[in-house]
C-alpha cells in the first residue's frame, strides 16, 4: 500500500515523511497527524515495498516499525543503509530493548517506543530534520565556502556544508547524528566529552535519549571508519566519563 498525500501549504516545499508499518491503524492516524503539521506522507504496509520506494525515491525522512512482514524493520534499516544515508527513527514496543540496541547499532537516528504519543514523534521528526538541514540545504550556499574540506584533524577532514567525511582521503559515509556527534569530538581533540555533551550536540533541547543511544552511534562511527582503516583508534573512551578524539 503506497498513498502520497499533500499537506497544507507552508514557507517552502514541504518535508516528506514515509511512514512504513504494518497496523494499518498507526499508519491512518500518525499520516493524518503529521499532515495536520504540514508534512506530506507515504505510507507502505512492508519493508519490501518500502526498501525500494525509499531508494528510488527518496523522502526527508523514514519511520518504521520492526515487527513487519516480508522484511522486518531491522532488515529494512541494514538493507538501506548499504546505500543511504537517509534519516531514520523507528518503532519498538517496550520490551524489546536488543531490538533498540540493534537498531541504533545499524545506523537509525532515533527510536521510540510503543505506545507513543504523536506529539513526541512529531518533536523527534522535527529535531532530526532540523539537524539535517545544514546537509540538505547547504547546497544553496556552497558557492560561499570555500573548495574542499573545511575541518582537518590529523587525518580526518569534514566538511559540515556538506556533510562530508574522509579518513586518509577515503570517503566515510555518515548519517547525520554520526556527523553530529563527530564533529563535537572532533572540534577539541584530546577533550573528553560526556555523554551529556554529545547528546547537546546531536539532539534539540526537546528530545531526550539514553547513554545506550549515544554509545550505539559511538560503536557505529567506530565501525565505518574501520571499514576504510582497521587499525582505526581516534575516537577513545574514558570509561565513566565520556569519549575523545584524538588527532594524533
Amino acid at each position: 500500500m503506497t498513498d502520497a498525500v499533500p499537506a497544507p501549504l507552508t514557507h517552502g516545499a514541504p518535508h516528506v515523511i514515509a511512514l512504513v508499518d504494518d497496523d494499518r491503524n498507526i499508519l491512518t492516524t500518525v499520516s493524518i497527524a503529521l499532515q495536520a503539521e504540514g508534512f506530506v506522507t507515504r505510507v507502505y504496509s512492508d519493508g519490501e515495498t518500502a526498501l525500494k520506494a525509499l531508494l528510488d525515491n527518496p523522502p526527508d525522512l523514514a519511520v518504521f516499525d520492526i515487527k513487519m512482514p516480508r522484511m522486518d524493520g531491522l532488515q529494512l534499516l541494514q538493507n538501506l543503509r548499504a546505500k543511504s544515508a537517509l534519516p531514520v527513527i523507528f518503532l519498538t514496543s517496550k520490551d524489546e530493548e536488543p531490538d533498540e540496541a540493534l537498531g541504533l547499532s545499524l545506523g537509525a537516528d532515533d527510536y521510540i517506543a510503543k505506545p507513543f504519543s504523536q506529539r513526541l514523534l512529531i518533536a523527534r521528526i522535527r529535531a532530526i530534520l532540523r539537524r539535517s538541514e545544514v546537509a540538505r540545504g547547504a547546497a544553496a550556499t556552497g558557492d560561499e565556502a570555500e573548495p574542499g574540506l573545511s575541518v582537518r584533524r590529523g587525518r580526518l577532514e569534514m566538511d559540515p556544508l556538506r556533510h562530508q567525511v574522509r579518513w586518509d582521503d577515503q570517503a566515510v559515509s555518515l548519517t547525520v547524528t554520526e556527523f553530529l556527534i563527530l564533529e563535537a569530538l572532533a572540534a577539541r581533540p584530546g577533550v573528553i566529552k560526556s555523554r551529556n555533551q554529545l547528546m547537546d550536540a546531536a539532539y534539540s533541547d526537546d528530545v531526550f535519549v539514553d547513554d545506550r543511544t549515544i554509545d550505539s552511534h559511538i560503536k557505529r562511527l567506530r565501525r565505518k571508519f574501520r571499514s576504510v582503516d582497521p587499525h582505526f583508534g581516534a575516537i577513545e573512551t574514558l570509561y565513566g566519563a565520556g569519549y575523545s578524539f584524538t588527532d594524533g
